[in-house]
């Protein structure tokens, strides 16, 4: 191709257009209609957590689990996990299927704020999402999902309800003075106290920082990776949240406690790292 111009000329190597990948289309597709606006808060709420590992494809993507009586996403890397499910939508029949990130980060920059509704299409192998004059068509990421529900605790007895912007401003402070590998911070919970602590033996650094909460609960004390709690209290909009507790050893389940629509719920759960004593 030759481009020209009052002060010269440009030539560009074109290949032939019949080699262009034709796209693909889908045959007896199921569908479900969802706001724009909505899809692209569902992709922006779990997207963070999915996986990075190339050998546990099927956790590097979210997980799209559509029924009649609601709409589920649900992103994990094994460290956290993340559920937002919608319960004032639902779709005409139960269906299951992984969707890549690339994808997923496409329709989040292009829908945020939008009114259109999208029609996503889908199949054993694909997916096509519609709206204004735009398809984007994508393949799923074949495999099966985990049993995400089996490793969310049920009986959490201990209770902590906190304002979050005081939550986050605290575990970014504590956490400067962790572990640089581990990134642990410890929680330690009594009364209506928490006290946030983080120490880095190589360095001698340490930090001690203590806040008042509503807790209900046994006292007691448990440790996580300050990033992953920092991208969890970052990715929420609420003014309070509520950590949820049984043991040391088992996952702590972060919710907000306001600012959710009618029919709107995220979880949030993250695995706990063991307490050096």
């Amino acid at each position: 191709m030759t481009v020209s111009h009052d002060k010269g000329s440009s030539e560009i190597a074109c290949a032939n257009g019949e080699e262009f990948p034709k796209a693909v289309s889908l045959t007896d597709p199921s569908s479900t209609s969802i706001l724009g606006d909505t899809l692209a808060t569902a992709i922006n709420k779990t997207i963070f957590a999915a996986g990075n590992d190339d050998l546990r494809p099927v956790m590097s993507g979210v997980f799209f689990q559509f029924s009649t009586d609601s709409l589920t996403f649900v992103a994990t890397d094994a460290h956290k996990l993340v559920r937002y499910r919608r319960e004032d939508l639902s779709a005409s029949e139960t269906a299951e299927f992984i969707m890549p990130k690339k994808p997923l980060n496409l329709l989040k920059a292009m829908l945020q704020g939008s009114e259109t509704e999208v029609l996503i299409e889908y199949n054993e192998s694909n997916a096509q999402f519609t709206f204004d004059s735009t398809s984007i068509i994508c393949r799923l990421i074949d495999g099966k999902y985990p049993n995400y529900e089996a490793v969310i605790p049920k009986e959490n007895p201990n209770k902590l309800v906190i304002t979050r912007n005081q939550f986050l401003n605290s575990v970014r402070r504590v956490s400067i003075f962790s572990n640089k590998t581990t990134h642990q911070i410890r929680l330690k919970m009594a009364g209506a106290e928490l006290n946030i602590s983080a120490e880095d033996l190589d360095y001698s650094n340490k930090a001690d920082e203590r806040l008042t909460c509503d807790y209900q609960g046994d006292d007691m004390q448990i440790g996580f990776n300050s990033r992953f709690l920092i991208e969890m209290l970052n990715n929420l909009n609420c003014e309070d949240v509520s950590l949820e507790m049984s043991m040391p050893n088992r996952a702590g389940i972060l919710t907000p406690v306001d600012g959710l629509d009618e029919g709107e719920h995220v979880t949030m759960l993250v695995m706990p790292v063991m307490l050096n004593q």
